[in-house]
């Protein structure tokens, strides 16, 4: 743990840089309230998350305002709802995601992930019912996310659950037209999906975790560029060696910060502590950007050349950074690009320095993947499946998780701007090659094998 000598250094270093807790997480095993009586799993899981989390927000406010470090975000991620509700019907699962709405908005978090299915290999009913409320799930509700998993390097790639979730999105981004589209930014799909991820929309409890457990996300783009920028006018030749040490050594002082502020609030509620998820994601607010990190490198913008290879030193840095911080980094730690949500991606994007193959290509290296990306209405379901299943592949191919959060903007064409407030932000609707197209490959269907190199032990 931090010394207090440690801890007045780094809170003086980093009062003024945008440093925040942006997450506590906490994940609430719900797998023995399941049933297939709607009344009494509802029942159960209400009274659970009110036990359980009922002391979260205050808990976690007491603490940030101890070391004047704020815990921006409260959140709950419990069990796959696919799994805890598989014998409901998809009316009675919008039932349900109502409920952890109305339990999530009564203690007061932020947000509450789970609403979830594991299909990797194959989709079960509940998976099935799960899927298909969705979109009416998250129209109707404002605090519940989803997510599902649609690929694993071990299993390869489900397609067939990669072209129901085209139609999915789809549905989702029709039935909250009046608001862009506002329940895709609640709806992630991934391929190698952590069980420990404290961020949303891809939260929630893994199978393997304990009963309840903390777990936080430390975000600090803020504080990474301007550690970048003292250096450099300091010494303008540093070279990128020189650079990713630096970095290495900011994430190492964040990423002790959220330990201690993550253990502290687990041993105050009286649960154990998990993760620290050290992932430089940005909010739009000014000064908080992933984004201003690349121009702060040398890079005219975020999309031209070299952005990858300055994405793939950040991301090594981070990480590296962390793990030698703590022995408990997990999640996802490593960079964020959430096109809607940073300022400066976003201006990227409406100036067309970065396009959607570009942000593919960086895809490759970063932490997540397509992230809120804002694209035109009438992009085909077909199409949108296609996108996911290339982002799938590049996280099943290369080891490493991956995920698409895709906004089909209804009504709105290429260089039209959709607005989705607060933290989700506003962008640019970006062009999509084929976007109205059919695609037979996708409706093949099946399972793209996994990888020979799975296959080891």
């Amino acid at each position: 743990m931090l010394t207090q000598r440690e801890i007045i250094s780094t809170l003086e270093m980093l009062r003024n840089e945008n440093l925040d807790v942006r997450t506590v997480t906490l994940g609430i095993n719900l797998l023995d309230c399941a049933g297939s009586d709607l009344s009494q799993v509802r029942r159960r899981i209400a009274e659970r998350l009110m036990r359980q989390a009922g002391q979260l927000v205050p808990v976690c406010d007491r603490i940030g305002h101890k070391y004047g470090i704020p815990v921006v975000n409260k959140r709950i991620a419990v069990s796959p709802i696919a799994a805890v509700a598989a014998g409901l019907a998809p009316a009675e699962l919008v039932e349900l995601a109502r409920t952890l709405d109305a339990a999530a908005r009564e203690v007061n978090v932020d947000f509450i992930g789970g609403f979830s299915a594991l299909v990797e290999k194959g989709m079960a009913r509940g998976d099935r019912a799960l899927i298909a409320a969705i979109p009416e799930a998250l129209a109707t509700t404002e605090r519940v996310c989803a997510s599902v998993n649609l690929a694993s390097t071990r299993a390869g790639i489900n397609m067939d659950a990669v072209l129901l979730m085209g139609t999915t999105i789809k549905r989702a981004a029709e039935l909250s037209a009046e608001r862009d589209g506002a329940a895709c930014t609640k709806l992630c799909v991934f391929a190698n999906i952590p069980e420990d991820i404290p961020f949303m929309a891809g939260a929630y409890l893994g199978i393997g975790e304990a009963d309840a457990v903390i777990n936080v996300g430390v975000s600090g783009p803020g504080v990474v560029k301007k550690a970048i920028d003292r250096a450099l006018a300091a010494q303008p030749d540093m070279d990128l060696g020189g650079l990713s040490d630096l970095i290495k050594k900011t994430a190492y002082k964040v990423t002790r910060i959220g330990e201690l502020i993550g253990r502290e609030v687990a041993e105050q509620l009286g649960i154990p502590f998990g993760v620290v998820d050290l992932s430089l994601a940005p909010t739009p607010h000014v000064g908080d950007s992933v984004g201003e990190i690349f121009q702060s490198l040398g890079l005219l913008a975020i999309g031209v050349p070299g952005t990858t290879a300055a994405l793939a030193l950040l991301n090594d840095a981070v990480k590296k950074g962390g793990a030698f911080a703590s022995s408990r980094v997990g999640g996802l730690s490593g960079a964020f690009i959430p096109v809607s949500e940073d300022l400066n991606i976003s201006e990227a994007a409406r100036q067309g320095h970065l396009c959607l193959e570009k942000l593919e290509a960086i895809t490759s290296v970063c932490s997540v993947g397509l992230d809120m990306v804002a694209i035109p209405g009438d992009t085909s379901a077909d199409t949108i499946s296609a996108i996911i299943a290339d982002e799938m592949a590049i996280g099943v191919i290369n080891c490493k998780t991956t995920a698409a959060r895709l906004i089909p903007v209804p009504g709105k064409k290429p260089g039209d701007h959709a607005v989705f407030g607060g933290l989700m932000g506003e962008s640019v609707i970006m062009p999509v090659n084929n976007a109205r197209g059919d695609n037979r490959f996708i409706h093949r269907g099946g399972l793209i094998p996994a990888p020979i190199h799975s296959l080891k032990n």
